[in-house]
């Protein structure tokens, strides 16, 4: 459900397509470390929760940044956040609570779990499951997650998959070799084996759940957030890529510190005192903008302004945010770099 500017035909650059998105139930926030996902994220749960009954927003990066955003303390557990009462927030790092979680012991539960343990990211998947499960059980009407930087969010998103190999394999061994398998187990008390079988069922059923939910557009969407620079451009082409391969929607991107034109770029172009490294940073954010337009033009693309201060604090969130849904057009192109000129020669007398 795309909203168009009549003006030109092209998609609103705004996010307010994904408030007028009511079946939306997981929101993604993600992109390159340093271009302003927190921020993005905090001011998106924002906007939602003046649009939706309940909001969660839940940082899966283990260098959280909610707490400071909001100037307030946030735990693993959901947290009411001040000023905006339909909003909580908390924030959970998986590979922690990994650990703490016991979710296959291989030292107690036999020679299943030895199998189970030993599948590569199996522990971290299902972990990502226990999360979900959790989640779920909150029955917030739609969650927002500030996720880490790219790789490690591309990894989270993997975790479905990596799970059902898991229990392909699984399956595969015991078909071939139940025979073994059976007389080893009767070794080890037999609850043990349907301990560790009842929890993969589990983290199965939760994560084919999920998985089905996350390739859904109604369902699960993926907001991109960049900056207008090369790197981050490149970690941006690669997120959709990859996020496309998962079948997992995505068709907003946020560019963050945008440069818009003030008097001084006049000032400076025409020799004034000027800020003139504001305006050779204006030319070289418009050939990137230049080319995150050519490169989504089937996307809404939101361009937010680099601000004078940081964006830290429910007020501070809360008037960013409005910018979110603002529709704004990317700035209009610098003047181009003023001409070289000689000094002007003495004239020699003939």
């Amino acid at each position: 459900m795309a909203s168009v500017d009549a003006d030109d035909d092209e998609l609103e650059p705004s996010l307010r397509n994904i408030l007028e998105q009511k079946s939306l139930k997981w929101i993604f926030v993600g992109g390159k470390g340093g271009v302003g996902k927190t921020t993005t994220s905090c001011s998106l749960a924002v906007q939602l929760s003046k649009a939706r009954s309940s909001v969660l927003l839940v940082s899966t990066d283990p260098a959280h940044n909610l707490s400071d955003a909001f100037s307030q303390k946030f735990s693993k557990h959901a947290t009411p956040v001040q000023g905006f009462p339909n909003l909580h927030a908390m924030e959970i790092d998986p590979t922690i609570e990994v650990e703490s979680g016991d979710v296959i012991d291989p030292g107690s539960a036999g020679v299943l779990a030895e199998l189970a343990s030993s599948i590569p990211g199996i522990d971290e998947a299902m972990s990502f499951a226990e999360l979900m499960k959790q989640v779920q059980s909150m029955r917030y009407d739609v969650i927002v997650f500030d996720t880490a930087p790219t790789g490690h969010t591309l990894r989270l998103l993997s975790f479905p998959s990596v799970l059902e190999k898991a229990f392909e394999k699984l399956a595969g061994i015991k078909n071939r070799f139940s025979g073994i398998l059976n007389q080893v187990s009767g070794m080890v008390a037999p609850e043990t084996e349907q301990k560790v079988m009842s929890k993969l069922e589990s983290a199965k059923q939760t994560i084919e759940l999920i998985h089905t939910q996350f390739k859904d557009p109604d369902c699960t969407t993926f907001v991109c957030v960049c900056i207008p620079e090369f790197l981050s451009l490149f970690e941006t082409e690669r997120l959709v890529q990859e996020l496309a391969r998962f079948e997992i929607d995505t068709h907003n991107i946020v560019v963050n510190q945008v440069l818009f034109p003030e008097d001084t770029d006049a000032e400076a172009a025409g020799g004034g005192g000027g800020c003139r490294k504001c305006l050779a940073r204006r030319r070289m954010q418009a050939k990137y903008l230049s080319q995150i337009n050519s490169l989504y033009d089937d996307f809404h693309v939101v361009h937010m302004p680099l601000l004078d201060e940081e964006v830290r604090g429910p007020e501070a969130i809360a008037a960013f945010s409005a910018k979110l849904v603002q529709p704004a057009h990317p700035p209009p192109p610098p003047p181009p770099p003023a001409a070289q000129t000689k000094p002007a020669e003495t004239a020699s007398s003939s």
